[in-house]
Order: C-alpha cells, then sequence, then structure tokens
C-alpha cells in the first residue's frame, strides 16, 4: 500500500513542510526579503565601485543573486530535516501506513516550491532595477531548468547534513560554506580581477560554472563550455549527496 500511494503521500509530506515554512516570519524574510536586500545592496552600494555600469552589473550579478538565495533556502532544509529527526517526528512518520520515502520527498519537494518562490521574487525586483535579459524562450527554459537542477542538487547537500547533524545549528553550518564559494567564484564579481591563485580556485570549484551557465543563457549568448562543466558538477553532486543521504538515513532510522 505505501508503495501504491508514493505520489500521494509526497504531496501530503510537501504540504506539511510547506504550511510550517510559510507560517514561520524568520523563513520569509531570510528565503525573500534577504536575497532582495542583497539584490539592492549590490547594486547600489557595492555595484558604485566596480567599472561596469549600472545596467550591466545588474545584469551580471542576477545569477550571483540567485545562488546566493537559492543557499538562504536550502539552509532551512536542512534545518527542519534535523528537527524532525531529533524531535522524533520520522519515527512517527515510520509508524505509519505511509511510503517511507515520501517523508524526505517532501522535504525536498517542498524546498523546489519554496525556491522558486524566492527566484521569482528576486527576477521581478531585478527587472524593476533595470535587468534587461536577451535570452529567447529555450534559452529561458535552459535557464530555469539549470537554476532547479542547482537547487535539487543542492538541497541533498542539505539533506544529508541535516541528517548528520546532532542539532540544528550544526546543520545549518553548512549554508556557510555554499555562501563562502559562491564569494570565491564569478557569482559577483569577475575571475579575471582575482589574483592567480583566488582565480585557479575560483575557475575550478562549482558555483563559477553554475553563475557563468545561467548568466550566458540569460545574455541570449549560451556558453556551451560552462553549462555542460556545470551539468557534470550538479549531476555528481546530486547522486553523491543523494547516496549518502539515503545511507544515512536508513542506519539512524533502525
Amino acid at each position: 500500500m505505501s508503495g501504491n500511494h508514493f505520489f500521494s503521500d509526497t504531496i501530503t509530506m510537501s504540504t506539511r513542510v510547506m504550511k510550517h515554512s510559510l507560517r514561520s516570519i524568520d523563513t520569509i524574510i531570510t528565503t525573500i526579503l534577504m536575497p532582495i536586500m542583497l539584490m539592492l545592496a549590490f547594486v547600489y552600494i557595492f555595484g558604485s565601485a566596480m567599472t561596469m555600469d549600472k545596467v550591466d552589473y545588474v545584469n551580471f550579478i542576477v545569477p550571483g543573486v540567485l545562488l546566493m538565495c537559492i543557499g538562504m533556502g536550502i539552509s532551512y532544509t536542512a534545518v527542519r530535516v534535523n528537527t524532525d529527526m531529533t524531535r522524533g517526528i520520522f519515527d512517527r512518520f515510520h509508524s505509519m501506513p505511509i511510503a517511507k520515502s515520501s517523508i524526505l520527498g517532501g522535504h525536498v519537494i517542498s524546498t523546489l516550491l519554496l525556491n522558486i518562490l524566492s527566484v521569482a521574487a528576486v527576477i521581478l525586483i531585478s527587472f524593476i532595477m533595470g535587468f534587461r535579459p536577451h535570452a529567447n524562450f529555450v534559452e529561458w527554459l535552459l535557464a530555469a531548468g539549470m537554476i532547479l537542477l542547482t537547487v535539487f542538487s543542492f538541497t541533498w547537500i542539505a539533506v544529508a547534513c541535516g541528517l548528520m547533524s546532532k542539532s540544528y545549528e550544526g546543520a545549518s553550518v553548512f549554508s556557510y560554506l555554499l555562501m563562502g564559494l559562491m564569494f570565491v567564484s564569478s557569482a559577483f564579481v569577475p575571475t579575471n580581477n582575482m589574483g592567480s591563485k583566488l582565480r585557479a580556485f575560483a575557475e575550478n570549484q562549482p558555483m563559477t560554472p553554475i553563475a557563468e551557465s545561467v548568466r550566458s543563457l540569460l545574455a541570449g549568448q549560451p556558453d556551451f563550455g560552462a553549462i555542460v562543466t556545470a551539468l557534470i558538477w550538479l549531476v555528481a553532486i546530486g547522486i553523491l549527496f543523494y547516496v549518502i543521504s539515503m545511507k544515512v538515513y536508513k542506519k539512524r532510522m533502525k
């Protein structure tokens, strides 16, 4: 029965997490308002120090803010998973006649939905600030697909950290590592302005090809090298942390 009801159980679990998230003011502030505030700060404060004009910098920085938005959003996933684990919620669900895979699936799906809302909010405010993409319909679809794949892959990092951590404070630490990688990448500044060693690191970690692929697609000039590299990174990250999450989950639920 559990297998037959996998989809309905996953929807139910996703709805549960969505309701909890939308009732939390701090979640809304962190996942939606903070990225918007970052967008405003980077363009109107830090953007004045950039050599490119404001419109060009808005176009440049949107992918970076979207990545920051995703990083903030999935940090709550780690906390929610850890809270459910440490407070015995998972144990209660396991005693019920539901598809066990729907328990983690609900967290993943709800994270995708919440990040879609926050990404849409950032793109809307960026248009008001002068963001002018030149992507056609197919390029918009590819950019959206890249963003969704990024959310999906990074969410499994959050799930793994939430399952392995002993407290919600520890569960949220990984998000700082992700954000550190974002700042040492081409998400906010071109890598050619960096020192040689820092540039070498920035160009060979996942955030740079992800940011470059989204940026090139929105500009209507797809960088297929960056796109392929980003896909390889994201698929590898997703598979690796999915396997880790499943092993840790099964071990802790014995």
